[in-house]
């Protein structure tokens, strides 16, 4: 089976280890702390809605919203099935194979095609933006109606969201493109070996590097729905 060129391993959230086993990037032992980042992040209009949102006194409300046992199915739910939709994603790489051996082995390079992986991996993130987004509006609903220190926290979160969002989204924009290089790499790989095993053994590896990545940033977009749960189960 093709493999990608061990590395030392990398520390750091899965996601980034991920990413940079992949690519073959080094990270940095000691990152900037969160505070360098959000000062960077954050431009002078984020700032205020943030401090707005902290000194402020919010009353609760009587949303109305479900309860906590109910969110938290719900966001179970939901997860679930965007990682059953992601491990169940099996995205051919190319047209049918033809009968015969030399055609099965021309059609083993042309088959090749990896927009159609960015297609759908951009699909797959746009269904995780969406989901993610939906509810953490419906906690923050939930948990305004709770108390005026839970409405507080609803508004940081929303304060965050809005000056957060577009750098994450940006950011994850480019995963696409690290795996198309790994793609190639492995591609490229298989096709310098005299004496192949199997011509699709290194499809196969990226199809399974490919689901790690997206399961990983999966857990990256439901920490902000977790943290809000937890706070959800301490009303």
């Amino acid at each position: 089976m093709v493999q990608a060129p061990q590395r030392p391993p990398v520390h750091g959230p899965t996601f980034i280890r991920l990413l940079a086993n992949l690519v073959g990037a080094d990270v940095p032992p000691s990152p900037p702390s969160l505070a360098d980042h959000l000062g960077r992040w954050l431009d002078w209009s984020h700032a205020i809605a943030l401090s707005t949102a902290l000194d402020g006194k919010p009353a609760a409300t009587d949303s109305g919203a479900h309860d906590s046992g109910s969110e938290e199915h719900e966001c179970t739910r939901i997860r679930r099935s965007l990682a059953g939709t992601i491990v169940g994603d099996r995205v051919p790489a190319g047209p049918p194979r033809r009968a015969g051996g030399e055609a099965r082995k021309a059609d083993a390079s042309e088959a090749v095609d990896y927009p159609m992986f960015r297609q759908r991996h951009l699909s797959l993130q746009r269904s995780m933006q969406a989901a993610t987004g939906e509810l953490r509006g419906r906690l923050r609903d939930t948990l305004t109606g709770k108390s005026a220190a839970m409405a507080r926290l609803a508004a940081v979160d929303a304060a965050m969201e809005a000056a957060l969002s577009p750098r994450e989204q940006s950011l994850l924009a480019h995963v696409p493109d690290l795996l198309g290089e790994h793609f190639e790499r492995l591609h490229q790989a298989a096709s310098a070996q005299a004496t192949p095993t199997s011509p699709d053994a290194w499809l196969e590896v990226f199809r399974q590097n490919r689901q790690s990545v997206l399961l990983a940033e999966l857990d990256v977009r439901f920490q902000p729905v977790e943290g809000l749960l937890a706070a959800l189960r301490t009303c």
